[in-house]
């Protein structure tokens, strides 16, 4: 078994010892010695140099009542043991020096003794593991007539030992990502690792973070609710201010983010306070931050390594403790290497990146998506629209499809649900209503497909497309490009059958070609025109 060692402050109060009566009175630091279920093979008795008579005489009495009992002294001095910094330094420093041997000694962190400053410091070191160990806690006897040995309890800060403190936490965690979420039930692995990540980093770091992904991703709300989740937990007072940095341009920009004096240029009537200050206390969020101008990055390091800044025309710095999120869609990396973002600020700003998917890439992700439009939606006009059975299904079906462009993203699939309820004032979206908005999509994202692709969507209707695997798709695609530089259908058949038809008696190339068509419900008129 391990040695028990016991490391704990000297209470000057509770561990008085030069009264002749003391062995009357229950004394904290004595009384761990004197249970007889708890050998105690080693006592770090940590003091100030002014209680070191104290200190001896405390000494003496545990080895009085528990001679196997080795006691080392550790004299450890507080300038003021009421102030935090100062008692945590010493602390620190004790438990920094110390050699532990966890391979064979149990260490008990007693924190009855010392200033409350003291057992708040001692805690929080065996919380961070600096002091790796169990919390001991003593108390006196309940009754004078049990005498002065009183009792003790031993406190595990492995919070997964305690099943209801353990189940709270994971309870309050999940809450937590799913605010992030928005209540969303995504069901995208990576999606959702990611979220775990951000939640944790939201509530545990005051640094920059950096969110990255195409326009339309959810930046913006991402970062809303990261606020709002920090502003639950009391982690920030002041406002969430956004900024679109593509919209900042010339002299404008830095009065608009650092503020600006009277007079400091023309136009310039009034001070300005600046979005960096009124975001103090609280959360900037810089969207598009990759189009800021280089002087506007300068200022914007500054400013976020030392939380203070120069308004335009002011001779005095302003202060300003924001917490600062970025968003971009451009690739910063690349940017610094042509010159156009500051290597510095990225290295600032990077230190938490997450990287968001499209919709394209969350395919499992959009029917839950639709859901939330759809309630979201609700709210804003007062009225609840839903699809009927058949309209649902042919719209997830297309949405989900792998040719589904989703170019624009979550504002493409807000879009859409918005013109379909609009186009269903009974508050039933139809198979005639998802067709419309499927064809308005598809010629929306038309100049991302390539011209075969346009061409085949021309060609056929929406449920046929919706209903074309793949697979077939591709050779589709390909048997139609051949089709058009052909001048009849024997050529194309011709060229479409070349290997084949070698091994073939007779061949009717044509009459091939033609029912591969039809299987598709296109003829040779229709690729003709």
């Amino acid at each position: 078994m391990n040695n028990n060692v016991v490391v704990g402050l000297l209470g000057p109060t509770l561990d008085r010892g030069d009264e002749a009566d003391r062995w009357n009175f229950w004394r904290p630091t004595v009384s761990i010695c004197q249970h007889e279920q708890m050998l105690v093979d080693r006592f770090d008795l940590l003091y100030e140099k002014k209680f070191r008579k104290l200190a001896q005489t405390v000494t003496e009495d545990i080895r009085s009542v528990s001679p196997e009992t080795q006691v080392c002294h550790h004299e450890i001095n507080f300038r003021d043991a009421w102030d935090f910094d100062d008692v945590y330094s010493g602390l620190y420093d004790f438990a920094a020096e110390y050699t532990f041997d966890t391979d064979h000694e149990d260490y008990l962190i007693h924190i009855t003794t010392g200033t409350h400053v003291a057992q708040i410091c001692l805690f929080l070191l065996t919380e961070s593991r600096h002091l790796p160990g169990r919390l001991l806690q003593t108390s006196p006897p309940r009754r004078k007539s049990h005498g002065p040995v009183g009792e003790y309890r031993i406190i595990d800060l492995d919070l997964s030992r305690y099943d209801k403190i353990h189940q709270r936490f994971t309870l309050e965690q999940r809450e937590s990502q799913d605010f992030l979420k928005s209540g969303i039930a995504t069901r995208n692995e990576a999606f959702n690792q990611m979220i775990e990540q951000i939640e944790h980093v939201a509530i545990h770091s005051h640094d920059p973070i950096l969110l990255t992904g195409p326009t339309g991703a959810g930046k913006s709300q991402l970062a809303r609710r990261i606020y709002d989740l920090k502003k639950i937990r009391r982690q920030v007072g002041g406002s969430f201010v956004e900024v679109n940095c593509g919209t900042l341009r010339g002299d404008t920009a830095m009065s608009t983010l650092f503020g600006h004096k009277r007079g400091a240029f023309t136009g310039a009537m009034a001070d300005r306070k600046g979005l960096l200050a009124e975001a103090d206390q609280g959360l900037l969020f810089l969207d598009e931050v990759g189009e800021l101008g280089l002087d506007e990055q300068t200022m914007l390091l500054r400013a976020v390594e030392e939380k203070a800044f120069l308004p335009v025309g002011a001779d005095r710095e302003v202060h300003s403790d924001f917490q600062l999120i970025c968003g971009t869609n451009r690739n910063l990396s690349a940017d610094v290497a042509t010159g156009r973002f500051r290597e510095d600020l990225l290295a600032r700003i990077n230190l938490w990146s997450f990287d968001l998917p499209g919709l394209s890439k969350r395919r499992e992700d959009i029917e839950p998506n639709v859901a939330y439009e759809l309630d979201q939606l609700a709210g804003r006009i007062g009225k609840r629209v839903r699809f009927n059975k058949e309209a649902a299904e042919r719209f997830i079906k297309f949405a989900t499809a792998p040719d589904a462009a989703w170019s624009a993203n979550f504002r493409d699939l807000n879009a859409a649900i918005s013109r379909m309820a609009t186009m269903s004032p009974a508050g039933r979206i139809t198979v005639e209503v998802v067709d419309q908005e499927i064809t308005r999509l598809q010629r929306a994202w038309a100049p991302r497909l390539s011209s075969d692709d346009r061409r085949l969507n021309a060609l056929l209707q929406p449920q046929q497309i919706d209903e074309l695997d793949l697979f077939d798709r591709v050779q589709l695609v390909q048997v139609l490009a051949i089709c058009r530089r052909c001048k009849s259908m024997s050529e194309a058949g011709r060229q479409l059958f070349a290997a084949s038809r070698k091994l073939r008696k007779s061949t009717n190339d044509a009459d091939r070609l033609r029912k591969y068509l039809a299987r598709f419900k296109l003829s040779w008129s229709d690729i003709e025109r």
